[in-house]
């Protein structure tokens, strides 16, 4: 019997390229199909040796399917999808209402007239009886408030307020084949987290410059719900990235102030004082130097700092802690922020487009907080952004200069932290150790 299973589950399941894993806390369930080869990872063992007995076919009438109708105590439970061109009338009718009294408290009730935002592929939840009279309805209205409206008595009652929210872990697995955001959209890796990924690893890779082909991540965040409806995404779990060879994990540990940051296995600190790079994704057209032919003096001078080119507009980041010492306009650099960092250390961005709302002297930031956008003013013949780094007032060439990191966890909290990522390293350990090491890839 176990070789006749073996033998009809590897012919008829077809080769998967892909798998994906959703994950809840405290629990995981995974199932992964080898890529490249004809058998699915459930026990199924490749090239058996033993005769598979003569196969028999059976012709059986099967029941149809039962409606997606949830039958409880009181009514039955429905859900629809909101199709384009609905209306409320139209859709009550479809999830088997045959309640005029309802329809008009629909029409007249101010909280119940919520329901009208009706949007395709928004989900509606009610009950009924076996009359088709409404006994209660559950409807998200904006992603973050519910529409409950229920029968007491005769009467209906509606109610707008929060709704309640839960948060699963979900993994994606990607490969560097061009860029990570391209391998990333291939994961179906939502844009914040990847944003995230690279945030979390700035301070060991340079994704300017230090990214390989057959570079890999994985990849465990955070996925809000409201009445099963997912809403959002939240913050990484757990990630892993192999870069050039080199493993580089993290896994998030929240302090007591409610701040996330992200430690190594050992409780190390990743987070850098400084940040690589003050914008995201960029290239840079011109490093530190001291000869460089300057394209508006025409002539032969140092460079001190670190030239980014991005679209006008693009979000400039500061990259450590600190305070503003300047913002305004200097000569040649344009638009300009100077902000002065712990102990010896200063930064200064300038050629910026703008100035982050309400930013001035004196306001403290925070690491990664916008402080300004790139521009073309001052001495620019291109949109970028030029950004030095400062040791006693003098620039120093950021690319060369070994970074800080922060403190690392101990004593209590170090031991606290070891227990909550627990679950989180047993995900993203299976992810890694699938069977073939699936991954999606792009190119």
């Amino acid at each position: 019997m176990a070789a006749r299973i073996a033998r009809i589950l590897a012919e008829a399941l077809p080769i998967a390229r892909r798998a994906v894993t959703f994950l809840s806390r405290g629990q995981w369930i995974a199932v992964a199909v080898l890529a490249g080869s004809g058998m699915a990872a459930f026990g199924i063992a490749p090239d058996s040796t033993q005769d598979a007995p003569p196969l028999e076919t059976f012709n059986r009438l099967l029941p149809h399917p039962a409606t997606s109708a949830l039958a409880t105590e009181d009514g039955y439970w429905r859900e629809e999808r909101v199709q384009r061109g609905d209306t409320i009338g139209r859709l009550l009718a479809r999830m088997g209402v045959d309640d005029p009294a309802a329809l008009d408290f629909v029409r007249t009730d101010p909280l119940a007239r919520t329901l009208y935002q009706l949007k395709p592929g928004k989900a509606v939840r009610l009950e009924t009886d076996e009359e088709g009279h409404l006994l209660a309805l559950r409807f998200i209205a904006n992603g973050t408030d519910m529409l409950s409206i229920s029968r007491q008595g005769e009467a209906l009652l509606a109610k707008l307020g929060p709704a309640p929210t839960s948060v699963q872990w979900k993994v994606a697995t990607g490969e560097i084949r061009s860029s990570l955001f391209v391998a990333a959209d291939a994961a179906d890796l939502p844009d914040p987290v990847t944003r995230q990924l690279a945030d979390v690893f700035a301070g060991d890779i340079d994704f300017h410059h230090d990214l390989r082909r057959g570079d890999h991540f994985s990849v465990v965040y955070e996925v809000r719900y409201v009445d099963g409806e997912p809403i959002g995404v939240g913050s990484i779990v757990a990630a892993e990235f192999v870069n050039d060879g080199a493993t580089h994990r993290a896994f998030l540990w929240r302090d007591a102030n409610g701040r996330d940051n992200y430690y190594g296995e050992d409780g190390s600190a990743l987070r850098k004082t400084f940040l690589r790079s003050p914008v995201e994704f960029s290239r840079i057209t011109s490093g530190f130097t001291q000869a460089r032919f300057h394209p508006i003096m025409q002539e032969w001078r140092a460079h001190k700092g670190v030239d980014y080119a991005a679209p006008i507009g693009t979000p400039v980041l500061v990259t450590a802690d600190g305070k503003v010492t300047f913002v305004g306009t200097q000569n040649g650099y344009g638009n300009v922020i100077q902000v002065q960092h712990e102990g010896v250390y200063s930064t200064l961005y300038a050629h910026l487009s703008a100035f982050a709302a309400n930013l001035r002297p004196g306001m403290r930031v925070a690491q990664g907080d916008v402080i300004g956008y790139v521009g073309q003013t001052g001495w620019a013949t291109g949109p970028h952004l030029h950004y030095e780094f400062r040791v006693n007032n003098e620039q120093k060439d950021p690319e060369s200069l070994a970074l800080p990191h922060g403190e690392p966890l101990t004593g209590a909290q170090r031991a606290a932290f070891l227990d909550q990522i627990a679950p989180a390293l047993t995900q993203l350990s299976l992810a890694e150790a699938l069977p073939g090491r699936l991954v999606a890839s792009g190119d």
